[in-house]
C-alpha cells in the first residue's frame, strides 16, 4: 500500500501562487507515476498534471494549466509538488494527489488507472 498526504492548499487572490505538496509513504518503491487531479463543486474530476519517471522522466499537463503550473518531485523526500502560478478563479477546486506504478502517454491523464489517492486539499482562488 501507498499512502498519500496533500498539503499546501488555501485561499489566494487571482494572479497569486500556491505550492501543493504530496508526501508518499509505504511501498513507495513501487511508485513511478504521480499525478494531480482536481474536482470543482458540481463538476467531474479532471486531470491537472502528472510526472512519469519509470523509464524516461516525462511530465504531462492539462491544456488549461500549461505554462502556469509545474509538477516536480523530490525523490529523497518521496514528495511531489505542484507549483501553481497566475491562479485563476476557475482553478478553485479540491486538488488530489494520485500515484501508480505505470502509465503511458494519454493514460497518465486517466484518473481511473491510478491505484492510490490522497484525501485532497482545497484551493480557493478569489476573483
Amino acid at each position: 500500500q501507498v499512502q498519500l498526504v496533500e498539503s499546501g492548499g488555501g485561499l489566494v487572490q487571482a494572479g497569486g501562487s500556491l505550492r501543493l505538496s504530496c508526501a508518499a509513504s509505504g511501498r513507495t518503491y513501487s511508485v513511478y507515476v504521480m499525478g494531480w487531479f482536481r474536482q470543482a463543486p458540481g463538476k467531474e474530476r479532471e486531470f491537472v498534471a502528472a510526472n512519469n519517471w519509470r523509464s524516461t522522466d516525462r511530465t504531462y499537463y492539462a491544456d488549461s494549466v500549461k505554462g502556469r503550473f509545474t509538477i516536480s518531485r523530490d525523490n529523497a523526500k518521496n514528495t511531489v509538488y505542484l507549483q501553481m502560478n497566475s491562479l485563476k478563479f476557475e482553478d478553485t477546486a479540491v486538488y488530489y494527489c494520485a500515484a501508480d506504478s505505470y502509465c503511458s502517454g494519454t493514460g497518465c491523464a486517466d484518473g481511473f488507472r491510478y491505484d492510490y489517492w490522497g484525501q485532497g486539499t482545497q484551493v480557493t482562488v478569489s476573483s
